[in-house]
């Protein structure tokens, strides 16, 4: 006889989960993971580095560079999550808790102002050792900004809509489901996926501000369950850093 699913079947399952068994949908076995999550991260550098070199040898504009440098790995970080649970469990909006409720949304607005105090203490900490700290971001928005006004809304924009989304579905989507399906518990999956992010990101200076935001991110994860909250803190963080480049102060770091 055919056992009814459970949220037990599905470690550390979003709230999306449970509401499907609850509403008495059927739900697949879910057959992705930690190599899935592997594969994913290596073709997005790969992605990078492909068009990153292909631009650079065809002498692009330095404004088309910069944006697709930045976009062609979100193919991979967004759109591998997205086919895998699509192709392999039960979709994106169950298997990646992409749900946002009011209450979601508090808590993500509450992890972001936790986690935009975190990163200032670290980045505080950090300027002692590194008086002139920047980030990638801040140093391509430099560039950009011979390339006109709409190339720094554009980038801004990516900065604060686009990264949270993309990185949010890889990392505490697609990653932090994998990590507790292989049993782990709650608090080694938020400090494993928050040491992953901050090394993502390949600024070894930064390292330390965004290990503090990524563990906060998790939190936000673990809490709902819903990774759209998670999306919410990411956005709120990202957002003062793209508002200063809009402005044109030179060394924030978003």
């Amino acid at each position: 006889m055919t056992r009814e699913p459970a949220p037990a079947d599905y470690p550390g399952c979003p709230t999306t989960v449970t509401d499907a068994i609850a509403s008495g949908r059927a739900l697949q076995p879910v057959r992705w993971g930690l190599w899935g999550v592997a594969g994913g991260l290596a073709a997005a550098f790969v992605v990078g580095l492909v068009v990153a070199v292909a631009l650079y040898l065809a002498n692009a504009p330095v404004t088309l560079q910069i944006l697709l440098g930045v976009t062609a790995p979100w193919l991979v970080l967004a759109g591998w999550p997205l086919l895998t649970t699509a192709r392999r469990g039960n979709g994106p909006v169950i298997d990646l808790g992409l749900r946002l409720t009011w209450g979601d949304a508090g808590w993500g607005a509450l992890g972001g102002l936790a986690a935009l105090l975190a990163a200032g203490v670290a980045a505080s900490i950090m300027q002692v050792f590194v008086p002139d700290l920047t980030s990638a971001a801040a140093e391509a928005a430099d560039e950009l900004e011979a390339s006109g006004r709409l190339a720094m809304v554009v980038f801004a924009l990516l900065v604060m809509v686009g990264a949270p989304i993309v990185e949010e579905l890889f990392f505490r989507g697609l990653f932090f489901g994998a990590v507790r399906k292989r049993g782990v518990g709650a608090a080694w999956t938020i400090v494993i996926t928050a040491v992953v992010f901050a090394g993502f990101h390949l600024e070894p200076v930064r390292f330390l501000i965004l290990l503090p935001t990524g563990l906060v991110l998790g939190w936000v994860r673990w809490k709902t369950g819903s990774t759209a909250a998670a999306m919410v803190t990411h956005g709120l963080v990202n957002a003062p850093g793209a508002v200063l480049l809009l402005l044109g102060v030179d060394g924030v770091s978003p």
